[in-house]
């Protein structure tokens, strides 16, 4: 049986944010992430060109990576960015008529909620995933927990203060998988000719969430 979108996210445990300044660095930091052994990726509708830079990772890599798209704020963008080859759509907030635009197309919804209240009004219009953002303004790690101690069918993943240093804690909390910006993504490091940093830092993230798995296995 093939596995979901749903079932890929959870297993690599990892969802970089890409907010890169062209197509081509996009195109540079998911080659980077890829020799790490990161192929998920969520494009952020502020990169320039974020519908063409969809199309182009579609088109080179096809199903070697994972592709969603990321700060989608209306149902319009959701659509654009599916037709582009995106298989799961993320929130920075709750929009009912982006879950719903995502759900009708058949991909993968994760709507990003902070509050209880939004956290399963997210869930109950159909989210698969609930992205808790910004997770380090209400304390991270501990802050995840709380919410899962009255919700815990929930599935979420932080955004939001997310490091190497920080990742274990929010494995602790419950976090299905853990959303990284900057700290992965790196866009520096592709402008000084370094991607190695990008790819070194991928294989750092996914040794810990493999270590964190293997000592927690039930």
């Amino acid at each position: 049986m093939a596995e979901t979108t749903k079932e890929a996210i959870e297993r690599i445990g990892l969802m970089p944010v890409l907010r890169a300044k062209s197509k081509e660095q996009g195109l540079a930091i998911v080659k980077a992430m890829l020799a790490g052994g990161v192929n998920t990726v969520e494009v952020t509708m502020t990169v320039p060109g974020a519908i063409d830079l969809l199309k182009a990772l579609k088109a080179e890599y096809g199903n070697d990576v994972l592709l969603g798209s990321g700060t989608v704020t209306t149902a319009a963008q959701a659509q654009a960015t599916i037709d582009a080859g995106a298989e799961f759509v993320i929130s920075p907030c709750l929009n009912l008529d982006v879950i719903a635009t995502t759900k009708g197309s058949g991909k993968l919804s994760c709507p990003g909620a902070l509050t209880p209240t939004e956290v399963i009004t997210a869930w109950k219009a159909g989210a698969d995933i609930v992205k808790v953002f910004p997770c380090s303004a209400m304390g991270g790690a501990s802050y995840l927990k709380a919410l899962l101690a009255p919700f815990p069918f929930l599935q979420l993943i932080p955004t939001g203060g997310v490091s190497l240093e920080t990742a274990e804690g929010f494995l602790k909390a419950g976090a299905r998988a853990l959303g990284v910006g900057s700290d992965l993504v790196n866009l520096k490091a592709i402008e000084d000719g370094k991607p190695e940093i990008i790819t070194e830092k991928a294989k750092a993230y996914l040794k810990i969430i493999e270590d964190f798995r293997k000592a927690n296995k039930k």
